[in-house]
């Protein structure tokens, strides 16, 4: 039996070999070459829905597409009524306001020469303020510059040169609002105090022609005037 045994043994050793070191085996292998993306490395990817004509890629370096460097112009501010007004201002306009609804040209004189002066009321010479008040309206009697003044006044105001001498409370904000900055809502208050006719001329200039009227902070009024 020991001799089967061994002759057993030598034949398995034989045929399956004792494990050793792991033979080396060699693979051919292919090396692939990716193409990088042609994308700028400061341009941010944007994804392909986005990719549109409204929103094209600037080119390296360059300022975005539609950017400008055209300074923006502040637009001031827009108040109606009286409720931001300083007192003094405020007690003047409801003076006018009053005599202007009242149709009345002598309360209106009442109300000008209770000013601490005489305020511009032409650009010309005048003697009377309420018979040329009168001679600028188109009836004899004052009710259309009675009616504008009512209009002037209760469109919106801006506040004006704040902090300088010049500093003025101004009616209607038109007078100092670009008319190419207006929005569709603020148009239809123009054409509240002018005709369309009125409008062409002043887009010639670019500047407000038809009346206006300032009061200085402590409440004195200084202008109610219409031209240059």
């Amino acid at each position: 039996m020991t001799g089967l045994r061994r002759l057993a043994i030598g034949l398995c050793a034989s045929i399956f070999p004792l494990a050793g070191p792991a033979m080396a085996t060699s693979v051919q292998t292919e090396r692939i070459q990716v193409e990088p993306r042609d994308v700028a490395p400061s341009s941010p990817l944007i994804p392909d829905a986005e990719l549109n004509e409204a929103t094209p890629l600037a080119e390296p370096g360059t300022a975005a597409a539609g950017a400008t460097d055209a300074p923006q112009v502040m637009l001031p501010k827009v108040y109606y009524g009286d409720a931001e007004l300083p007192k003094p201002v405020a007690r003047m306009r409801a003076q006018l306001l009053e005599a202007a609804h009242s149709g009345d040209m002598e309360r209106l004189r009442m109300v000008l020469e209770g000013n601490e002066l005489l305020p511009t009321l032409t650009f010309g010479e005048m003697d009377d303020p309420i018979d040329y008040l009168k001679s600028a309206s188109g009836d004899e009697d004052g009710y259309e510059i009675l009616a504008i003044l009512a209009e002037v006044l209760e469109a919106g105001y801006v506040h004006a040169d704040v902090g300088s001498s010049q500093e003025m409370y101004i009616w209607p904000y038109f007078a100092r609002t670009p008319f190419d900055r207006l929005t569709p809502e603020q148009r239809v208050e123009l054409f509240q105090l002018v005709t369309a006719g009125d409008m062409a001329d002043m887009n010639l200039t670019g500047t407000w022609t038809f009346y206006r009227l300032g009061i200085g902070p402590d409440g004195t009024m200084h202008y109610f005037v219409a031209g240059d």
